[in-house]
């Protein structure tokens, strides 16, 4: 057999072995988790200055990805969303979870809850 032929081969064959498992992982990866997080804060100051340093060095712990921090919202049905939205996507919805119910963020909402009223919740995200 020519060199030419026995090294398209082997690439063709290495391809193929390494297709396989490749494919394997990704319909085995876990979808993504998101947090919703809707913020009434009564003295924004206050929950700028001494919530959001220790939440945000716990979520970021957790490996939490902002989607959303803050800026405009709109009511497209229902009822109109709170001033301060925030959205996040975690590696997994138990990710998230642990992140949230976590000690670190636990005790930043022991500052947090004197400033502000809280609305979150979790979801999974549609697996890609």
């Amino acid at each position: 057999m020519k060199p030419r032929y026995i090294v398209a081969l082997s690439i063709s064959a290495g391809i193929a072995i390494g297709a396989a498992p490749v494919q394997t992982l990704h319909a085995q990866a876990k979808p993504p988790g998101f947090v919703v997080v809707e913020i009434d804060a009564s003295d924004p100051d206050a929950y700028a200055k001494e919530f959001l340093p220790s939440a945000g060095k716990a979520l970021a712990a957790g490996g939490i990805k902002f989607l959303a921090r803050g800026g405009k919202t709109e009511a497209i049905e229902g009822a109109p969303p709170a001033k301060r939205v925030v959205i996040g996507r975690f590696e997994s919805l138990e990710k998230a979870m642990a992140t949230y119910t976590g000690p670190a963020y636990m005790e930043a909402r022991k500052i947090g809850d004197k400033y502000a009223k809280f609305r979150i919740w979790a979801v999974e995200g549609a697996a890609q």
